[in-house]
């Protein structure tokens, strides 16, 4: 017998109000996993994503490049989460791919490169946010991810202070200059950190921002440590608080590190 995540009430609810393909399972491991899918408006194509555990502060996890929803299942990632999954401290929400669509897709100009990254954003705050709050009433929301992972989880952040309350960047990179082809645009330029940060003038803003509980790791030989320190040294131009870390740890797979990482600052 497949044990539910929900209650069965709340499953009719979600799949009338979301009209959304539902799979239920719970792992040998007890953490409750389900798997959700939706046409969505702002994407025109069909959106899955993982749910790992059904309370507890909601945790959004962006994909690195070429990743998906299944990522951090694939790599293992999942299970160094299963306590606090389990005791109900945190629910995982492992989000599908935005990479290949946008910044990777070099067989597209770079403005719909970007234009297709912003209509993700939509997702997010359009589609995505309403179903969390849907199913879990925490309203402190954390982001997070790894690479390019980690620089959507921050810009979220930048752009929605209001909405996401902490973020944990991981062995992030957050300039997408490489990724536009020398193209200028203030689409490109409102969603470059790196660039808009520094001209960021409104007090009102720049205090919603400081708000944010940001923290941006990094590992000992981590080849992004540079990219990420040129990141805290623009949040500090502004004064931002932030936190950035670098663990006094090295590795050839940051997967062996990034689940304990995050682990360390989920709370």
């Amino acid at each position: 017998m497949i044990v539910s995540a929900f209650t069965s009430e709340k499953i009719i609810y979600l799949i009338e109000r979301w009209g959304i393909s539902i799979q239920l399972n719970q792992s040998r491991s007890n953490m409750k996993r389900v798997f959700k899918s939706w046409n969505s408006p702002s994407m025109g194509k069909e959106m899955d994503l993982l749910i790992y555990g059904d309370e507890g502060t909601p945790v959004i996890v962006f994909p690195s490049a070429h990743g998906n929803f299944k990522e951090w299942e694939d790599k293992h990632a999942v299970h160094i989460l299963q306590q606090q999954i389990d005791d109900g401290f945190n629910q995982l929400f492992l989000i599908d791919n935005f990479s290949d669509e946008s910044f990777m897709n070099h067989e597209i100009e770079p403005l719909l490169r970007i234009r297709r990254f912003e209509q993700y954003q939509e997702y997010i705050m359009d589609e995505l946010l309403p179903f969390i709050s849907d199913i879990n009433s925490n309203p402190f929301i954390i982001t997070t991810g790894v690479a390019i992972g980690a620089y959507a989880a921050l810009l979220m952040a930048l752009k929605y202070p209001t909405n996401f309350q902490k973020v944990v960047g991981i062995c992030g990179y957050f300039d997408i200059r490489v990724h536009m082809d020398n193209v200028i645009d203030d689409s490109i330029y409102f969603n470059n950190p790196v660039e808009f940060i520094p001209n960021l003038n409104d007090d009102k803003l720049l205090k919603l921002i400081s708000s944010v509980d940001i923290r941006l790791l990094n590992y000992k030989n981590d080849p992004t440590k540079d990219e990420t320190r040129k990141m805290s040294d623009l949040l500090w131009l502004k004064f931002i608080e932030h936190e950035h870390y670098v663990w006094d740890q090295e590795t050839n797979d940051l997967w062996t590190l990034a689940p304990h990482m995050l682990k360390d600052n989920l709370f």
